[in-house]
């Protein structure tokens, strides 16, 4: 297994105007986990994703999904009792769309470091996780610290995407919690304000160059500030990186995190410099932003030079 990822996948429901006036709406699915495991599996990487769906329609159509994307669920569990949790996007601008959640006491939330010891005894290479999955419920919370200390005892390289979510939980809570699993992680993800919410906040201030040294200095072995249009930078014990990004006329920036985070996943498994990470996460961001949804838009790996084929391109 080269990646394993757990955390709650939903249906998302993509609305084309505001609910109230009677919108055109189609069904798929969304979670960033998911959305990363789909984008390695596309980049022919052996990525399972774990989670709890409900004994429904949506739990259905996120393992039809899944199996279509060649993403491994065998860590997947159908619990009885809960249902699948719910994504709305609306759109109210060209890139603006404002999103939804019905997900409280969802399948997903109830997930425990039982339903996720089989899969990391399975030895994956790199665990990927995010803040998300800690704000759903205590048991969650304490699921995601097990499994990130579990991760370390056994050698796989922990990658956290801090993915903070405003509608989950207030900063200081997040930023108590997720501090917490730190000392078991070697990659930390996240933009600037992300990462300032993870760092000693005494220390870091309000720039994300001094959060990544103080993270850097509480030893995380990497950091990976995410920067949207103006690119990326990495830190680590030896300096920074910076790469920019990669020009494209953006359609839709949700999924563009994710995207970015299985580029530089993608890139550690196939050992590229720093440089070579970074332009492949910011490949794969290019590619999220270009179509509409979360995941539908990303490349596989014979596509990737498509983005240097110019505008106006017919590929015959």
């Amino acid at each position: 297994m080269d990646v394993l990822t757990f955390g709650e996948t939903m249906i998302a429901l993509r609305a084309d105007r505001q609910l109230s006036l009677n919108p055109n709406i189609t069904a798929t699915i969304a979670g960033a986990e998911s959305n990363v495991a789909i984008a390695l599996a596309r980049l022919g990487h052996n990525v399972q994703w774990a989670g709890r769906i409900g004994d429904d329609a949506g739990g259905e159509l996120i393992r039809r999904t899944l199996r279509a994307e060649s993403v491994g669920q065998d860590h997947v569990i159908t619990d009885v009792h809960r249902q699948t949790g719910i994504l709305i996007f609306e759109q109210r601008l060209p890139d603006l769309n404002r999103v939804g959640y019905f997900r409280q006491n969802s399948a997903a939330s109830m997930i425990g470091i039982d339903d996720l010891s089989a899969a990391l005894s399975m030895g994956p290479r790199i665990l990927h996780i995010t803040g998300i999955t800690s704000a759903l419920s205590r048991t969650a919370e304490e699921a995601v610290l097990q499994a990130v200390s579990a991760a370390d005892v056994a050698g796989a390289t922990v990658v956290f995407d801090v993915n903070y979510r405003a509608k989950l939980w207030n900063r200081e809570l997040a930023g108590d919690t997720l501090r917490r699993l730190l000392p078991f992680v070697d990659v930390v993800i996240g933009s600037p304000d992300e990462l300032t919410l993870v760092s000693d906040s005494s220390s870091a201030g309000d720039d994300s160059s001094d959060a990544a040294k103080a993270l850097i200095s509480s030893g995380v072995r990497e950091v990976v500030v995410k920067l949207g249009a103006d690119g990326a930078r990495l830190y680590d014990e030896s300096g920074a990186v910076y790469s920019p990004a990669r020009e494209i006329n953006a359609v839709d920036s949700v999924g563009a995190g994710d995207a970015f985070t299985a580029g530089y996943i993608s890139g550690m498994l196939t050992s590229r410099t720093a440089e070579e990470r970074l332009f492949l996460a910011n490949t794969l961001g290019a590619f999220a932003v270009a179509s509409k949804g979360d995941w539908e838009g990303l490349p596989t790996l014979s596509e990737l030079a498509l983005l240097d084929a110019g505008n106006g391109t017919a590929i015959r």
